[in-house]
């Protein structure tokens, strides 16, 4: 079942899950490939830490909609605003959000497909 269809909607009549440093609100998900649209909010200097993290099996797009958030890695800060679009693979973060507001991002999660990968045949 792909995403479902959804005219214009208010979505504060969408819930937050809350886990610790941060929320996500899923706006729309496709339970048999794992794709998902969602607003992520970090709370202000939530950081994660760790390795960067690569993603092996989705493209993941994010658009910065309100706060920073600072990549540790790349020793640079991303604003409102600013968008990336990240393939199978791609290096990124560990992160520290905004001190002062944290962050507010909007994010679309596709998995890879078969028919994203080169014909061997």
């Amino acid at each position: 079942m792909p995403k479902p269809e959804i005219e214009f909607r208010d979505t504060n009549d969408t819930p937050w899950e809350r886990k610790e440093g941060f929320a996500q609100q899923i706006l729309a998900h496709d339970p048999e490939t794992g794709d998902t649209t969602k607003i992520v909010s970090r709370d202000p200097g939530h950081e994660q830490f760790g390795p960067a993290q690569v993603h092996a099996d989705f493209w993941e797009e994010v658009y910065i909609l309100s706060g920073s958030i600072y990549d540790k890695a790349l020793k640079q800060w991303f604003r409102v605003g600013q968008y990336c679009c990240r393939p199978p693979g791609m290096i990124h973060g560990p992160y520290i959000s905004c001190p002062n507001e944290g962050v507010k991002m909007f994010v679309n999660v596709r998995y890879v497909r078969k028919s994203d990968l080169p014909d061997n045949s």
